[in-house]
């Protein structure tokens, strides 16, 4: 809503949420893999810096669980052919 108010870190998250849900409906699922992957480690480098507060911190804990339960088994290797 007030964009205009999110620091520069909070952008940086919130580009790779927005990838990461973009890709997910897309069905584009090694690329969701991935943007999981950047988005934890973005993560738990501004939450080690302190650059994130304890309402943020859980805030985006929250949307990575919730991204980890919903990418679980998310991947074309683990897809059978269906002409075999």
């Amino acid at each position: 809503m007030f964009d205009f108010l999110k620091s520069s870190t909070h952008s940086k998250l919130e580009t790779i949420i927005q990838r990461l849900r973009m890709n997910m409906e897309n069905n584009y699922k090694d690329a969701a893999q991935l943007n999981l992957q950047e988005l934890e480690e973005l993560f738990g480098q501004l939450r080690d810096s302190g650059a994130l507060n304890s309402k943020q911190i859980q805030n985006y804990e929250s949307q990575i669980d919730s991204f980890r339960d919903r990418l679980r088994g998310f991947t074309h290797k683990d897809q059978k052919p269906t002409w075999v």
